[in-house]
């Protein structure tokens, strides 16, 4: 089955004749120009990326990732003319999984839609549920609970986590985490990263779980039994 993308954009001199390069390239797309419209087909089509503008006639594409992203795990790349680290970060940070600047290059926007699909898959190996304390971490079902409560993690929260788990007792360094987590072109402040364990931290509620160790990187302090 074709992997199917579903871009949200408003100009169609830009949506369609990159629907019609997505499609020679393989995949099956849905062009939407509103922000509601984006949603609905979200709901409906269940697509496995969504490329999204973020200034809609309807609303602000900001808005719909952070509903996409409380309903689903569905990877967004957001599209937009607004470039500064600023914007990126704040991007990520609500559940973006890329920041494509325009003008941008089709082929290279193909080239991060492979490279963020591959991620999402990555990071839902199988295997049973790793158990750390009172931590317990499912990978294949995308599941955390500490001391029986199960956690509402975002989906960067937990891809972090998880990288973190893989890799427990070991120093992940901070541009490993970036490229494994977010995006593996990034460039510039790692801002997002430290805003991200903080989250985890809290939501832990024990930061001795995740050690830093300054200037390198992060570790999860204890080993993971089974883990991958």
């Amino acid at each position: 089955m074709a992997t199917r993308i579903l871009i949200v954009e408003d100009e169609a001199s830009i949506a369609v004749p990159f629907a019609r390069m997505l499609e020679r390239e393989g995949f099956e797309t849905t062009v939407e120009g509103t922000a509601a419209g984006a949603l609905q087909a979200a709901r409906t089509e269940r697509p496995d990326l969504v490329l999204l503008d973020l200034a809609l006639p309807d609303g602000d594409g900001r808005d719909v990732c952070r509903t996409l992203r409380g309903e689903s795990q569905v990877p967004v790349i957001m599209l937009t003319a607004r470039g500064t680290e600023t914007d990126r970060v704040v991007g990520l940070e609500i559940g973006a999984d890329d920041y494509v600047v325009k003008p941008f290059s089709g082929v290279e926007v193909i080239a991060r839609i492979r490279a963020v699909l591959r991620r999402a898959s990555a990071a839902a190996p199988g295997g049973g549920p790793i158990r750390i304390r009172e931590l317990e971490i499912d990978l294949s079902a995308r599941r955390v609970a500490l001391a029986g409560a199960e956690l509402d993690l975002s989906r960067k929260e937990f891809d972090l986590l998880a990288e973190l788990v893989r890799h427990a007792g070991e120093v992940v360094r901070r541009e490993d985490l970036m490229s494994r987590v977010w995006d593996e072109n990034w460039f510039g402040s790692t801002k997002t990263l430290d805003v991200h364990i903080g989250w985890l931290r809290r939501k832990l509620g024990d930061a001795t779980y995740i050690d830093t160790v300054r200037g390198v990187g992060f570790r999860f302090s204890a080993p993971a039994e089974g883990a991958p």
